[in-house]
């Protein structure tokens, strides 16, 4: 069940006031779910309860996303601030140094908690921030398309789309490899929150700039690509390696851009890999 919790975030502006939406269940270490620009903690659902049933399991909406409130206007959307807001976000519920997975966008702020001291453990799934600017240009055009496909479809022509796997993959075949097996219900959910994600356009434009190219010696870094990513080629996935020499890269046979819909199962055991491995202690090479 979804809740609410308001916290402060240090910005440029001096200290802020946000509210963000999160479900929380299970018991352990704490491990907290972040998920890709534009989507919702509705993302992580399929891997949810595999993974609540060893640790106290986090899944969020980012700010400016699902039903999480914008950031406090002026204050950007960077990873100097949204990093440290998901702190801050985890402070307020009583935990320190989660554990932390997250896709694309998700992935790479997991990356920058790693960097920033804040996760204990890092799984990247199709993390952004390794593209070239060729790469980029077209990540952040695919993504513009569908957000103003979204935005144009009425509700209830999109309610028709969503009831044949031909209209699932019109909705959302640039981040599934399987989209016609995701539930109608699910496909008209996560493209309202496309539609009306308040952050989407001040995340892209923080974006514009990102490389992540800091290596994170002694955590654990599991960086995951889907072999069927339309939006961020896998290809990325060699330089995420070649910036963090000792992360575990790890491909994922058939999956697209959000694998936890294409292959729940291999998505939690990569997960559980990474945060059952707190201690390990990574050498170069």
């Amino acid at each position: 069940m979804t809740a609410t919790v308001s916290f402060t975030i240090d910005s440029p502006l001096g200290p802020r006031t946000t509210t963000a939406a999160y479900e929380r269940k299970g018991a352990g270490e704490p491990l907290l779910l972040l998920h890709g620009i534009g989507h919702h903690l509705q993302a992580w659902h399929p891997v949810t309860d595999v993974l609540a049933a060893e640790y106290d399991v986090i899944a969020v909406d980012l700010p400016g996303f699902g039903a999480s409130e914008p950031l406090p206007h002026g204050v950007p959307y960077d990873l100097g601030t949204v990093a440290p807001a998901l702190g801050a976000l985890c402070s307020a519920l009583g935990v320190q140094r989660p554990h932390v997975a997250g896709n694309s966008l998700g992935g790479l702020l997991a990356l920058e908690m790693g960097r920033a001291g804040l996760a204990r453990s890092v799984t990247a799934l199709s993390p952004a921030g390794f593209w070239t600017e060729g790469e980029r240009r077209y990540a952040f055009a695919a993504l513009r398309a569908m957000r103003a496909g979204a935005t144009a479809l009425p509700r209830a022509a999109l309610e028709r789309l969503s009831r044949s796997a031909a209209g699932r993959a019109a909705l959302t075949s640039t981040i599934y490899a399987r989209p016609g097996r995701r539930a109608p219900d699910a496909v008209v959910a996560e493209t309202l929150a496309l539609r009306d994600a308040t952050g989407f356009e001040e995340t892209l434009a923080a974006g514009g700039s990102v490389r992540f190219d800091h290596d994170l010696p002694g955590l654990p870094v599991t960086i995951a690509w889907g072999s069927r990513d339309r939006l961020l080629l896998r290809r990325q996935g060699i330089r995420a390696k070649h910036t963090i020499p000792g992360a575990r890269l790890v491909r994922l046979p058939g999956c697209g851009h959000v694998p936890m819909h294409d292959d729940p199962a291999l998505v939690a055991r990569v997960i559980l890999d990474t945060v059952r491995r707190p201690d390990t202690v990574r050498r170069p090479g």
